[in-house]
């Protein structure tokens, strides 16, 4: 078996011999190099399985190597060595292709962790599927679609799992910012390791710092026994802070030190212990709009948002919604019963929809189809979708109409001739009296519409003993329709 072998650049004599002892004491090869000169030599000779460099060499800039390792060396990932408070600097190598980066005073347990990470990740391509998914395609991929969106943010995807740098997912709620940061888990080096998910919006400030860095026993009231954080639960895996924008800014200062020293210590200790996490934010909102209006922290968003993953919004990728309602309607429908199909017009309704609730709402709609569709085929008419957004649809319809209502206008013209204005007098006073004789009109019409069906389908349920197969049978609509309707109208079987 081949030892892995790593590169070390760094001119200051005593740092390079307490790496290079620590890598050794790992049963790792070593090789160093004390400026840029000897550093690309030794590249042209071997592959290494990590190149660890300072930022400033004698004879150039660390940066430098970064970018050149970056672009030929696509296996071989770069670290960086940055000075005590040089944050700007990590962000830039990272945003360069560094795969990581350490501070001075290089700690020994962060050392041994990145150069951890930088092995799994140098062994990442034997992995099969790796090279198909470097292609775009979905096997293994929770984001559907085979628009070219999709392909490109898929090819983003496997690109930036090889990397430690932070990533902010932006994109509208229910576009899938989850499911992107779980794909880049998956596809990363840390798959075997935890994937840890947090919505920063629905903790309450209280208790945030003991939700991400745990408490000690006794802590504080009902701290009954130590606790672990998310940071530790994720530990060696991925954190992915969604809603991040939701954050208060008094955690958001605890957050930037955490990401900054990677160490965290619990509420009631009194010593930080390392941790090892890939990060991932996701919001909604606009980030950078929040740091100009002061609600957001520009140090912790320059933190978090080293490289940005925007996901479209599916009103842009409408050639998708059929690939996606077919794998939606698969997870709908029962194991053991029919598959669920969308009958074309249905299908073009939905092609012609904007989805301001992007996937997530297309799931809701198709839950809701299903449950009016007979033969297990949704028509257009069991979609429910709003007219006004129905596009090319309703355009036909409202055509269909005003040509339909012309024609009817032009067959009775000749029959219509001026009216008497007494006569005109008489018949308004005739459909006065007419209107005074009607019910009053309902407060709410939906309230009423509803009532009447309430009532209309209790009927039915009282003649066939609750019986909901017979009933569905008397009212001419299927079992599926009918219980979706006892389901909204609130009618359940009596004691």
């Amino acid at each position: 078996m081949t030892v892995p072998r790593i590169l070390v650049v760094d001119d200051e004599a005593d740092l390079c011999e307490l790496v290079e002892i620590t890598l050794l004491k790992m049963g790792l090869d070593v090789d160093s190099a004390g400026h840029l000169a000897a550093a690309r030599a030794l590249l042209q000779q071997r592959e290494y399985a990590l190149v660890l460099t300072d930022m400033r060499l004698p004879d150039g800039m660390g940066i430098e190597l970064v970018r050149e390792v970056a672009g030929a060396c696509r296996n071989t990932p770069i670290a960086v060595i940055t000075a005590f408070g040089s944050a700007d600097n990590a962000v830039t190598a990272l945003k360069a292709g560094a795969f990581d980066y350490l501070s001075k005073p290089v700690g020994l347990d962060q050392l041994r962790l990145l150069v951890q990470s930088a092995l799994r990740i140098s062994a990442a391509p034997a992995v099969p599927g790796k090279v198909a998914l470097a292609a775009g395609s979905s096997a293994g991929l929770r984001l559907m679609g085979e628009s070219a969106l999709m392909r490109d943010l898929r090819a983003q995807i496997v690109r930036l799992a090889r990397s430690m740098a932070p990533i902010a997912i932006s994109g509208e709620s229910g576009s899938g910012k989850e499911l992107a940061a779980r794909d880049i888990h998956a596809q990363s080096a840390r798959v075997d390791k935890p994937f840890v998910a947090v919505n920063c919006g629905a903790i309450p400030e209280a208790l945030m710092e003991a939700e991400f860095f745990g408490y000690r026993k006794g802590a504080f009231t009902g701290a009954a026994e130590d606790r672990d954080g998310f940071f530790q639960a994720a530990n060696g895996g991925t954190l992915l802070l969604d809603e991040v924008a939701d954050l208060p800014l008094a955690m958001q200062v605890k957050l930037l030190r955490a990401i900054q020293e990677r160490r965290v210590r619990k509420v009631g200790a009194t010593v930080e212990e390392a941790v090892d996490v890939r990060l991932i934010s996701a919001t909604h909102q606009n980030l950078a709009e929040l740091v100009e209006k002061g609600k957001f922290r520009q140090d912790l968003y320059y933190r978090l948002n080293v490289i940005e993953l925007r996901l479209p919004p599916l009103r842009e990728r409408l050639e998708d919604v059929g690939l996606l309602a077919d794998a939606i309607l698969v997870k709908l429908s029962a194991p053991d019963g029919p598959r669920a199909t969308l009958a074309p017009a249905a299908l073009a309704a939905l092609c012609g929809y904007t989805f301001p609730g992007n996937v997530r709402e297309l799931e809701n709609i198709l839950e809701r189809a299903l449950a009016f569709a007979s033969d297990d085929v949704i028509e257009v008419v069991d979609l429910g979708l709003k007219s006004a957004r129905m596009g090319i649809l309703d355009s036909g319809r409202r055509a269909h109409a005003e040509s339909a209502e012309a024609a009817e206008l032009a067959d009775v013209a000749p029959s219509l001739a001026p009216v008497p204005s007494g006569a005109q007098a008489l018949d308004r006073a005739d459909a006065g009296s007419a209107m005074a004789a009607l019910p009053a009109l309902p407060v709410s019409l939906p309230d009423h519409l509803d009532q009447v069906e309430r009532e209309i389908i209790c009927r039915a349920l009282g003649q066939t003993g609750f019986n909901r197969t017979q009933a569905a049978e008397l009212l001419g609509i299927s079992f599926r329709q009918l219980r979706y309707r006892m389901q909204r109208l609130d009618i359940h079987e009596p004691d």
